[in-house]
């Protein structure tokens, strides 16, 4: 007993009746999707149902599973209070997961839930299966920041622990593709909306779960999309398996792109363990990336590796760019893991004798001395993306007329209070989320009188 069959299915509220109000009409492949789905589910007759959903409990480094032995959930929150689901738990097969994932070496359980309440990344998927099928019970997980990698073997966990239970089941990967489609949607435009819709929707189409894996996290980011880790969980879950893969629909009338997909397994496929083969891939992607740094981001790498061999501050290499030597400014150094920040520190005015100096020095405090992090650790540096930017000297502005997200950085100063935002941040698209962020960062209130800066950079990657 294993895995029956898996789905992908997306969660737009208005898709209920009492909440779109006529609206669903206007997604009713979608809608024609879902009962599709829901008549599959009540054909294969599982034990339980594992929903994958973005809008359960998220943590970075944890997966949770739902504890308890039953929830509920309604959609009061969009207007239609009368509407409640329930779902009994199956706290067996959670307990069982969360012991299976930890043998595997994934970080995951029942610890840490603040709302007990289903989300609508599962009450809406249950709305329709509820119509045709109730003989179930429930398992609920949310995702996390790890990477790709680990949600993909949160997928295999499932599969064995269905195995090790004799459970048969049917996992639902619950999510939205990119909410930026539409310059008039409720979240705008970004030109990597359709990039990353277009190339989501390939691979479902054609059960390419190394493909899902390859879509870079900065792409997925500026796409502003919520399912792509909900699809790599269920892809993982019919790990060495050949599928029937079927695109049911895609739409995307109001901005945000809504798929539908059905994968029911068809017996054994060694070619089809991908997890070995997406570890190849980003090796090689990382060691591009490493070939291709230039002096400023291979100093910064320098420094960190060296202190984690040594676990002493190194003493500048011997061959070093003559304008790194005479110059001195401002350095922020920021690190990237698997597409998330790791660590971002920096001065605004140098404060050692020269550039390369101010690069290492930040290197380090950015690894070991972020407070939003844990240090870095040596099994980490491998997988570490390193971005340098060098800093101009700020410069008073007098209007928010004078700043551009794209071009300046930000500096907010209220007595001893400020704030900083660099330039050319992902999502940051206006002058005033730019300023607004600093603020925030600042713990400046906006009606406060407050001075504002700006600094250009020379960014390093």
């Amino acid at each position: 007993m294993a895995i029956k069959g898996a789905f992908i299915l997306p969660h737009p509220p208005l898709i209920i009746p009492d909440v779109g109000k006529g609206q669903e009409q206007t997604i009713k492949n979608t809608t024609n999707s879902f009962m599709y789905t829901a008549e599959q589910i009540s054909g294969l007759a599982p034990d339980t149902i594992i929903i994958i959903s973005p809008h359960s409990a998220l943590y970075s480094d944890y997966f949770h599973i739902s504890p308890g032995q039953q929830a509920h959930g309604d959609f009061r929150r969009f207007g239609a209070g009368n509407i409640r689901i329930s779902a009994d738990y199956d706290p067996v097969f959670a307990a069982a997961l969360a012991d299976r994932a930890s043998k595997e070496g994934l970080n995951a359980g029942s610890l840490g839930e603040k709302d007990p309440g289903l989300d609508y990344g599962v009450t809406i998927p249950l709305f329709f299966i509820n119509k045709c099928y109730t003989d179930y019970r429930l398992v609920r997980i949310g995702l996390s920041c790890l990477p790709y990698a680990d949600h993909y073997r949160l997928g295999m966990s499932i599969e064995k622990t269905c195995r090790d239970l004799g459970r048969q089941a049917v996992i639902i990967a619950s999510g939205d593709l990119s909410h930026k489609l539409r310059h008039d949607g409720p979240y705008g435009f970004a030109p990597e909306g359709a990039e990353f819709d277009k190339r989501a929707t390939a691979a479902i189409s054609n059960g390419d779960f190394l493909e899902l894996m390859s879509i870079e996290p900065a792409l997925a980011e500026k796409a502003a999309e919520c399912g792509l880790r909900s699809f790599i969980v269920m892809a993982g879950s019919l790990d060495a398996k050949a599928v029937n893969a079927k695109l049911l629909s895609y739409e995307g009338p109001f901005g945000v792109g809504y798929a539908a997909a059905s994968f029911i397994p068809e017996g054994g496929d060694n070619s089809r363990r991908y997890l070995e083969s997406h570890f190849m891939n980003e090796k090689m992607k990382m060691q591009k990336i490493k070939n291709n740094e230039d002096e400023y981001t291979r100093l910064a790498r320098y420094a960190l590796e060296t202190w984690m061999l040594t676990h002493k501050r190194p003493s500048l290499p011997q061959i070093v760019p003559k304008e790194m030597l005479e110059n001195r400014a401002g350095v922020f150094v920021s690190l990237k893991k698997h597409g998330t920040m790791r660590g971002c520190i920096g001065t605004v005015s140098p404060v050692t004798d020269n550039i390369a100096e101010e690069i290492m020095h930040n290197t380090l405090d950015a690894a070991l001395c972020d407070s939003r992090f844990d240090p870095v650790a040596k099994s980490e540096i491998d997988d570490l993306i390193y971005s340098v930017d060098i800093l101009t000297p700020p410069e008073l502005v007098n209007s928010i007329r004078e700043l551009d997200p794209r071009r300046y950085g930000v500096i907010v100063t209220h007595g001893a209070k400020r704030g900083l935002l660099l330039p050319l941040l992902d999502g940051i698209d206006s002058v005033e989320q730019q300023v607004s962020i600093a603020l925030k960062k600042a713990d400046i209130d906006p009606d406060e009188n407050y001075r504002v800066e700006r600094f250009e950079v020379a960014r390093h990657i």
